[in-house]
């Protein structure tokens, strides 16, 4: 009698101890969810860091205040327009400042040099690497005043290149975080 009571406590110890197992099996795709946030939120940090790298840098080459001011990336179905302008219309230093950058990219990226794009966000940046390796002529870029800023409008007939310049553009989106948005896609 006294063996039985023993392995009936030794049974039930076992069936618990199994049961315990089963329950942490079930719990771990919590777990691994919990790790996932973890992960999400350090991608995040990485995130706030770059752009705050990405602002720092920028001031070596745009002449204008970042906060004061938001850059707009619209993709066409031919490359696409930059648009720079200042968040308050009545800000008409920015919106010089916006004018004269714009302009000097613009002449810039024209002879092949992307010199400052670089700088700001890296030589890894994406789409970037195809721009620099295009030929003088198969980007065309025009420059346009705008109300409170100015825009660059990119056209180009090579599909690669289109791919580029919206990689190039999501890029930028990304990196300027709040004082980059993305516009509506147009067709032209």
């Amino acid at each position: 009698m006294k063996n039985y009571w023993i392995f009936l406590l030794l049974g039930i110890f076992v069936s618990t101890t199994q049961a315990q197992q089963e329950m942490q099996k079930q719990n771990t795709p919590s777990m691994n969810h919990g790790q996932m946030d973890h992960a999400a939120h350090m991608a995040e940090m990485a995130k706030a860091q770059r752009q705050e790298q990405v602002a720092e840098r920028g001031k070596d080459v745009m002449p204008f205040d970042l906060s004061a001011t938001v850059h707009i990336f619209t993709k066409t179905n031919t490359g696409g327009i930059q648009r720079v302008v200042a968040r308050k219309a009545s800000d008409s230093k920015q919106a010089q400042l916006t004018r004269d950058h714009l302009k000097d990219i613009q002449s810039q990226f024209l002879k092949g040099d992307f010199s400052g794009p670089s700088h700001i966000h890296g030589a890894q940046m994406p789409g970037l690497s195809e721009l620099q390796a295009s030929k003088l002529g198969q980007i065309a870029i025009e420059y346009k005043d705008v109300k409170g800023g100015a825009e660059l409008s990119y056209r180009t007939s090579d599909p690669k290149l289109v791919v580029a310049l919206h990689k190039w553009f999501d890029a930028q989106v990304s990196d300027h975080g709040k004082d980059a948005m993305e516009g509506h896609h147009h067709s032209h």
